[in-house]
Formats: C-alpha cells, sequence, structure tokens
C-alpha cells in the first residue's frame, strides 16, 4: 500500500459551520423561544426525541422532509427556516485552532 498524504490545514483560515449545525442551532433556539420540550416538538413532528436532539445539536443530516415536519412543528415555514440558517451561516466564522 502507498503512504498517506495528509492535507494541510490552514490554522489562518475561517472554519464555517455546516449547514446542519447552523440548522440546527436554529430549531433548537426557537424551540425554547417557543418554551417546547423536545419531547413535545418530536411527538408532533413525528420523529424521536433522540433524532431531533441529534438534529438540534447538528450530528443528523436530516431530510428536507424532517426539516419541514421540525419546522412546521415550531410554526415555521421552510422557507424562514432557510433564511435564518443564511443569515447564520453569513455571519462572522471562528478562525480554526
Amino acid at each position: 500500500m502507498g503512504e498517506v498524504i495528509r492535507f494541510p490545514r490552514p490554522t489562518d483560515r475561517p472554519v464555517e459551520p455546516l449547514w446542519r449545525e447552523a440548522a440546527g442551532e436554529e430549531l433548537r433556539q426557537e424551540r425554547h423561544r417557543n418554551e417546547r420540550t423536545l419531547s413535545d416538538v418530536a411527538q408532533q413532528a413525528g420523529i424521536s426525541v433522540q433524532y431531533l436532539s441529534e438534529v438540534e445539536r447538528g450530528r443528523k443530516e436530516p431530510s428536507s422532509e424532517v426539516l419541514a415536519a421540525v419546522a412546521g412543528a415550531l410554526g415555521l415555514r421552510m422557507a424562514d427556516l432557510t433564511l435564518r440558517v443564511a443569515r447564520r451561516l453569513h455571519g462572522p466564522v471562528c478562525l480554526a485552532a
């Protein structure tokens, strides 16, 4: 087998959040604003509490159907969620450590 060559990781380049992380954070913030529990929103969206938790933490890449179900359970339209995520992604970024 050949040698594995690692790609360099520049430390002066901004690290952008992943879309799933930004979407999850927006969903979590909206849930908290509405004073809703994970269980309540998950039940209304038709998904498990564990899966919703992982979506909110940015650990799962949810389908558009799941995003629409969760957004709808929170009273958001997909367009609203998408705009919020776009604003979050367009904002300031952190530098890599």
